[in-house]
């Protein structure tokens, strides 16, 4: 559509184009350019896909990372099914039915003019194809005035105990398949707390395609058993379930004497974490050959059962833009007791994006739940200070959250309430933060055994604190990327992690040092992890990771 593709170089920027000449030429004299290239980039251009520290997501975001989003034909206006500006009256039934007369249109655009429109329930996008349009994050806002708790009801943790889970899940702009947003709801109100993923509530909802051969992580082609129910174009989901002796989850964090030793076993959270389950969609089928849209995110063993099956059906083409989500004037809730002024959420979605977004006086910003392949673009979290700005979580995939902000809140933090950042947890993997300005928070690893993601060109006050259950297992997996990092208060916490995540990169940190919450290695031994060019501040080149694997 006119955006990034892979076809040609016109979508390559003058900076990308210097850091992988760079690094593709025979090395020359400092003085002949700007800022250093580390050996570890020298590497991973002669093995971009089977890098050992560095996980390859050149392809990370909607539609492959394309710089342009699909425009799509303006199908209605907010005004003509009822909505009124102003906060006398409930606009959200009219915006509801705008999205679902698009919906049944089979897609297009819903436009919302300049000026505050009340909403007193949850704006939910459930068809393909349906964007939802404002004039601008600084003309269009949306004021909420209720939460996700007096909208949908009291939502317990499926792990027990007395937390809330809107406190890492949902959104008051929530995009989300129209069944699977229902059959979350029911089972909230029925108080039978779901898993959220791609596979239903109970994680059943799913099906045997083919089983798939042995193959090696970073191959973009598998062999099939058969082809019988595989198309060009679908979207499947690659199952991997774990051994008894858990090598799947040693594999995810690099493998060797560290990970082999460490306790699995009592794990219980990250061990319902499994089987593995990766979207992705078919792009060429030939013989019992499948070619992928993107690499092998880990290897294909027979011990893991390596499969394609069925899923819930997706939501995919769909996005919100240029608004603002304001919240009435509430106060933060103490820690994982958060009522829902949730920001929006994404949900079971592939290929659907969020641009030109700002959240204000939210309890949890953006949220990517099972949500893969989607891009999050000039978004910004503000106002009176937040438990998650951004989360990522239940086997989230390939996003890219870029050009973001993290506003310093604009009230003291009240107390028995918890700050993070960019999180990541639960098995999500190859997901990309890129030019960030986060003005608070951290690079908050919420275990889980995350593994294979990337933040790269951010500034960061570092001072949130990560969070994450003891039985939900390690902070980090293996292939972590902290590349051209500036954190402006020193602060080392999640930052500099060559000393906690095994088979990792830590490349163009400013002097850091440890206080606050101080982190334990959860591997013994050797980590496998690199530091380059420790202390500079923007010195390394290329100067944005992600951008740099694009350009390759």
């Amino acid at each position: 559509m006119g955006g990034r593709t892979d076809m040609g170089n016109a979508h390559l920027t003058r900076r990308t184009l210097l850091g992988s000449a760079l690094a593709l030429a025979v090395p020359v004299p400092q003085a002949l350019h700007q800022g250093e290239v580390p050996s570890l980039w020298r590497e991973f251009t002669r093995t971009p896909f089977t890098h050992p520290q560095i996980p390859y997501v050149g392809r990370a975001g909607c539609r492959g990372g394309a710089a342009r989003f699909p425009r799509r034909p303006v199908v209605a206006d907010v005004r003509d099914h009822g909505a009124v500006a102003g906060l006398a009256t409930d606009s959200a039934p009219a915006i509801n039915r705008a999205i679902a007369a698009a919906g049944r249109a089979g897609g297009g655009t819903v436009t919302i003019p300049p000026g505050i429109f009340r909403i007193d329930d949850v704006i939910r996008i459930g068809h393909d194809n349906v964007v939802l349009r404002g004039a601008g994050s600084g003309r269009t806002t949306l004021y909420a005035t209720k939460n996700l708790t007096e909208l949908i009801g009291v939502y317990g943790s499926r792990y027990g105990g007395t937390k809330s889970s809107w406190s890492w899940a949902g959104g008051l702009i929530w995009l989300a398949p129209r069944a699977r947003w229902d059959s979350l709801v029911a089972a909230i109100r029925a108080q039978d707390w779901p898993f959220e993923g791609w596979t239903g509530n109970k994680r059943d909802e799913w099906e045997t395609l083919t089983a798939v051969e042995p193959a090696r992580q970073g191959s973009w082609s598998v062999k099939v058993a058969h082809l019988s129910r595989l198309r060009p174009g679908d979207l499947v989901l690659l199952r991997l379930a774990d051994d008894p002796a858990h090598t799947l989850l040693q594999h995810m964090s690099g493998g060797g004497p560290g990970p082999a030793a460490y306790s699995w076993e009592d794990k219980t959270k990250l061990l319902s974490y499994v089987p593995y389950e990766w979207p992705v969609r078919i792009a060429h089928v030939h013989g019992r050959t499948v070619t992928l849209e993107r690499p092998l995110p880990l290897d294909l063993r027979p011990e893991w059962n390596p499969q394609f099956t069925t899923h819930v059906r997706e939501l995919t083409g769909s996005g919100v833009e240029g608004l603002t989500l304001q919240m009435i004037p509430t106060p933060q809730s103490p820690h994982l007791l958060d009522k829902g002024y949730n920001g929006v959420a994404l949900q079971c979605t592939y290929d659907c994006w969020v641009d030109d977004v700002a959240v204000r006086d939210v309890d949890n910003g953006f949220g990517l739940v099972a949500a893969s392949s989607c891009t999050l673009r000039r978004t910004r979290v503000g106002g009176r200070g937040e438990h998650h700005p951004y989360f990522c979580r239940e086997g989230s995939h390939d996003n890219l959250i870029e050009d973001f902000t993290i506003e310093e809140r604009t009230v003291p933090a009240p107390a028995d309430t918890q700050l993070h950042g960019i999180n990541v947890e639960g098995l999500s993997s190859y997901n990309v933060w890129s030019r960030g300005d986060m003005r608070m928070g951290t690079f908050d690893s919420h275990r889980g055994l995350p593994f294979a993601n990337v933040r790269t060109d951010i500034t960061v006050d570092n001072n949130g604190r990560h969070g994450g259950d003891a039985i939900a297992g390690p902070l980090y997996g293996a292939r972590f990327a902290h590349w051209n990092v500036r954190v402006t208060n020193g602060r080392a916490g999640l930052v500099k992690i060559d000393g906690l995540a095994p088979y990792s990169a830590t490349v163009g940190v400013n002097e850091v040092r440890e206080f606050d919450q101080i982190d334990v290695p959860d591997f013994g031994g050797d980590l496998h992890a690199r530091l380059e060019l420790y202390p500079t501040t923007d010195a390394v080149r290329p100067r944005n990771l992600y951008e740099a694997q694009r350009g390759l």
